[in-house]
């Protein structure tokens, strides 16, 4: 203690944080041994609690269930020997159950690091976004990430997936990357998609489609081995930073709402852009040893034929569409892309839709338009009461809610015929946001809306035509405008 040669024990103690009980054991040792440098005590203090059962109860368990954990050991321990095994024992059972593994336990997987050569692989994976709760104009928005990573100077590449992970979105997301990147490498693996892989037993032949776009870019495929993500570790980890920088950047933000999807796809890119710009030395190195991209991309969309039933809709996938009435029983052929439906009628495109998704725990979707429905509703408008997709008739959850107003303290007839005005008018008008906003503040206020005066106030006015008066002038002025026998005699020397 140095405080100790010209000051009192108790002030050195003081100056040095120990109590003086502390100080006085330390000066009276032959040699200055501080608590922490004192070698720890291995032998038992105690009679170890489990000594009897370990063998016969303890050890059977752990060989028949290794991964059993030592707090359900010390329940079933504590049910047969009742009051002789307390939960402060669980931290000593938990000390024997590790050595247990570290002497007989089961081996486990090895993970060996990987040398990463510039240009030779690429990762692609999806990967859910559920957990960040981002909403579009205060709706849920339900979605996943395409995610594509190039091993060695970690670039990467992200696309909104509104769907599941189908073969469009790995497709579109695959070649964005590949063309954002100016080049493609040697090798592109993933897990056991669905869409590249065929997933039969054991089978892991490529999908067609698959095979196809991999030939068309010169990439030679690979996947890890079934539910053992750490081999495509290096998108898989990325996920993790990748939505850890997102939640980041919202919390920045003030909030997870956006106006529209675009704003939300541009949110994702400024943060992805942030990230490969910490990668941009390593990706100049990577991006000399790129493949060359082909003259052209290849195609991202499947083909399917949907009829349009009498009801106005069609079913693609398992999801149920809608389309304009005068579609109704002809045969479409559907282009399937990653985020819409391209329609074509005799080789014309007649129609094009967002592509929806099948809803959570269940077989089955929809995503139905309720512009495709107005003009029939205004013909029978109490149909709109016991229509099977109803509710997916609303475009926002204002009129929703005021839906259920109506039907509260109206008569069935009004109520239909009011909520068939306010979606005319949202269709018509373009004024779904602001009549949305509108029927916000009159629900909050406990009144119902009045259609005539919203209709006043939202929809356009006629343009008032002016009434133009045309005087006919009289047929002798336009003699005024044919040539004299002057201009005749002066063209004649012209000439």
């Amino acid at each position: 203690m140095s405080h100790r040669k010209n000051k009192t024990q108790e002030l050195a103690a003081a100056k040095a944080g120990i109590s003086e009980r502390s100080a006085r054991r330390i000066e009276a040792a032959p040699t200055v041994t501080l608590p922490s440098q004192t070698p720890r005590r291995y032998w038992r203090a105690r009679a170890d609690p489990f000594e009897d059962v370990w063998s016969s109860e303890v050890v059977p368990l752990l060989t028949s269930a290794p991964t059993l954990m030592a707090v359900t050991l010390l329940r079933n321990l504590q049910e047969r020997h009742p009051d002789r095994f307390p939960d402060g024992m669980l931290r000593t059972l938990q000390r024997h159950v590790r050595q247990w593994r570290a002497l007989k336990g089961p081996e486990k997987d090895v993970i060996f690091p990987q040398n990463h050569a510039p240009g030779q692989q690429g990762l692609s994976d999806f990967t859910s976004m559920g957990k960040l709760c981002i909403t579009i104009a205060g709706a849920l928005f339900v979605h996943i990430l395409y995610h594509f990573v190039l091993a060695f100077s970690r670039w990467e590449h992200v696309e909104v997936v509104e769907g599941g992970e189908s073969f469009e979105a790995l497709s579109k997301g695959l070649q964005n990357a590949l063309w954002q990147a100016g080049g493609a490498p040697k090798e592109h693996r993933t897990d056991s998609l669905s869409a590249a892989f065929k997933n039969l037993d054991e089978e892991q032949d490529f999908t067609v489609r698959y095979t196809a776009l991999l030939e068309h870019y010169g990439l030679a495929g690979t996947r890890n081995n079934r539910g053992v993500s750490h081999e495509n570790g290096s998108v898989e980890s990325s996920h993790r930073y990748l939505k850890e920088a997102i939640e980041q950047a919202l919390l920045l933000r003030g909030h997870r709402d956006f106006g529209d999807r675009a704003a939300y796809e541009g949110f994702v890119r400024e943060v992805v852009m942030r990230r490969n710009r910490r990668n941009a030395a390593a990706f100049r190195i990577e991006r000399g040893q790129l493949q060359d991209l082909p003259v052209r991309r290849t195609t991202e969309f499947a083909e399917e034929q949907a009829m349009v039933t009498r009801s106005g809709t069609f079913t693609v996938r398992a999801v149920l569409y809608s389309g304009p009435s005068r579609l109704i029983g002809h045969l479409l052929k559907v282009r399937l892309f990653a985020d819409r439906l391209d329609c074509y009628v005799s080789g014309a495109l007649v129609l094009t839709l967002p592509r929806g998704a099948r809803a959570a725990n269940s077989t089955r979707g929809r995503q139905l338009d309720y512009r495709h429905f107005i003009d029939s509703l205004k013909r029978k408008p109490q149909a709109f009461k016991g229509l099977v997709y109803r509710d997916d008739l609303f475009p926002r959850e204002a009129y929703r809610r005021t839906w259920e107003q109506l039907e509260l303290r109206l008569t069935t007839r009004q109520a239909c015929q009011a909520i068939v005005a306010l979606l005319e008018m949202a269709a018509q008008g373009g004024v779904e946001a602001v009549l949305a906003q509108r029927l916000d503040a009159l629900l909050a206020a406990g009144v119902l809306p009045d259609v005539k005066r919203l209709r006043e106030e939202f929809m356009p006015h006629e343009a008032e035509v002016p009434v133009v008066t045309v005087v006919m002038p009289p047929a002798s002025r336009y003699d005024a405008l044919l040539p004299s026998e002057q201009d005749d005699e002066l063209l004649q020397e012209a000439a």
